[in-house]
């Protein structure tokens, strides 16, 4: 109420929901704790999902005005197994309606406000997180990343964002904006939270929604037994044991400065951030991405291709006669229940039957579905590795491929921040990725600046130590002035 709501300083608008059972859940929690104790890793840790996780005692609403009365009876897969951990869900998170876009506005709720300038945007499209979690309004939360959904806000809201691995964590329940490349991920505002949450939140996933496939490939067929997931994402007992202070000291990480982009800002900040690693113990080298510019520009996002089919089956994958939620794609286009700039891209995004392609359209999805990631992953490798093209070792391989998150810096409000084309390498390839503040700006006021780490498949313990180590010798995260602790009497 102090800072988010409206009639409020800052009126940040990044919560659209609260737990009616979250007090009481804490009051149980209260009540039994000389008996269980902390029995869990979340205990007792308020968290905020983006409103595009299913939650089963608040609306699942996806930004839309149109969902307001989207009730699933079950928690998302990755809810549930936080509710096991012992955490309890705050309430629902802002977001760019849809998951469509960067600006981090919603008919359910309006445009979210940067937590550290409220003359600047979120970013997108978990929006409401990034802000909510920047300014303290919960511990943890949970984004979803199509092409840069949970790095983007990260990035301008000083978190640590993790999009893991595709089919590391299960997608059932989450509201889906295009199958193929979605995942959900942790935003936290240190590397030791996002382990935590990372935990609770992998897992194998038998549900059909879980899109969790036992090769990278489009077609592979779903991940069949716990023992095979665990076998293929090479999971470890925790991620919170690479936890390492000294996790750079004989790191070994490439860049590609054609990724730096030209703001100077973003680029000095790089620099320095290069700097503390070499000075914690890590080589840092140039490298040349092989057909980078390829890569960045000759392939697109398939959410157009996929959305219609992946919303209806999103919403028939529950039956509430009590909710009354639309279950069709023309229902949702005819509700006007979203902002009305949309409404063009909703009926084009309705065109693509997938079953039914025209032949052009059958080339592009392939292209982007099949030819993409084999291209992509194979330059990224060769880079990693290392290797020049016939596969020849130029020297050590490398851990992680380090860049700027953004290429350049937080936006006006109601526009989109200068994010150039770099969060689309971890999409592309399906690797990991983690964005984390690489320091502040000068100035009032202090702005993050974001870098991204991006590592081998399922290669998120290399991600969690190195990002640690960082964060550890450097502690490149400054809190936002305007929303100091509240006093008892929950006033300024």
């Amino acid at each position: 109420k102090a800072y988010d709501d409206p009639g409020s300083d800052l009126e940040l608008n990044s919560v659209v929901a609260i737990n009616p059972y979250a007090l009481e859940e804490a009051q149980e929690k209260d009540a039994h704790f000389a008996e269980t104790g902390i029995d869990g890793s979340l205990y007792c840790v308020p968290v905020l999902p983006k409103d595009n996780f299913n939650t089963k005692e608040m609306p699942t609403t996806g930004g839309a005005t149109a969902f307001q009365y989207n009730r699933p009876l079950n928690d998302a897969y990755v809810i549930r197994k936080m509710r096991e951990e012992g955490a309890i869900i705050l309430g629902k998170a802002n977001m760019d309606e849809f998951a469509f876009g960067y600006t981090g506005s919603s008919s359910m709720r309006g445009l979210v406000k940067n937590a550290y300038d409220q003359s600047k945007g979120a970013g997108g499209s978990s929006s409401g997180t990034g802000t909510a979690i920047a300014a303290s309004l919960a511990l943890v939360g949970t984004g979803s990343d199509t092409g840069g959904s949970i790095r983007v806000p990260s990035s301008l809201g000083g978190l640590v964002g993790i999009r893991p691995s595709m089919r590391l964590v299960s997608q059932d329940g989450i509201m889906p904006l295009a199958s193929w490349q979605d995942t959900g991920g942790p935003m936290c505002r240190t590397v030791e939270d996002c382990a935590v949450m990372l935990d609770a939140m992998v897992g194998f996933d038998s549900s059909s929604h879980a899109n969790q496939r036992n090769d990278f490939k489009i077609d592979a067929p779903a991940i069949a037994t716990a023992e095979e997931y665990k076998e293929i994402t090479k999971i470890p007992a925790s991620y919170k044991s690479y936890l390492q202070a000294d996790g750079l000291k004989g790191a070994r990480i490439a860049i590609d400065r054609t990724l730096f982009g030209s703001n100077e800002t973003v680029v000095a900040m790089m620099d320095q951030a290069i700097a503390a690693m070499e000075a914690a113990g890590a080589t840092v080298e140039e490298v040349s991405i092989a057909d980078l510019n390829s890569i960045l520009t000759s392939y697109r996002s398939m959410s157009s291709y996929e959305f219609k089919r992946d919303l209806v089956s999103y919403l028939n994958s529950w039956t509430n006669g009590m909710d009354g939620h639309i279950q069709s794609y023309q229902e949702l286009i005819d509700s006007n229940g979203y902002q009305s700039f949309y409404r063009d891209s909703l009926i084009a995004r309705g065109e693509y039957n997938l079953d039914n392609l025209t032949e052009e359209q059958q080339e592009i999805y392939d292209k982007n579905t099949i030819e993409r990631p084999v291209y992509v992953r194979e330059r990224l490798l060769r880079a990693l590795n290392n290797e020049d093209a016939d596969g020849k070792s130029l020297g050590d391989a490398f851990d992680v491929l380090l860049y700027p998150s953004l290429t350049g810096l937080a936006g006006a409000l109601g526009g989109s921040p200068s994010a150039g084309t770099n969060n689309r390498l971890s999409p592309f390839s399906l690797f990991p990725a983690l964005s984390m503040p690489a320091g502040m700006t000068d100035g009032e006021p202090a702005m993050p600046i974001g870098m991204e780490m991006l590592a081998r498949e399922f290669d998120e313990t290399t991600l969690i130590k190195l990002a640690y180590s960082y964060q550890q010798n450097v502690n490149p995260r400054r809190p936002p002035v305007n929303t100091p602790e509240l006093v008892k009497d929950n006033t300024l």
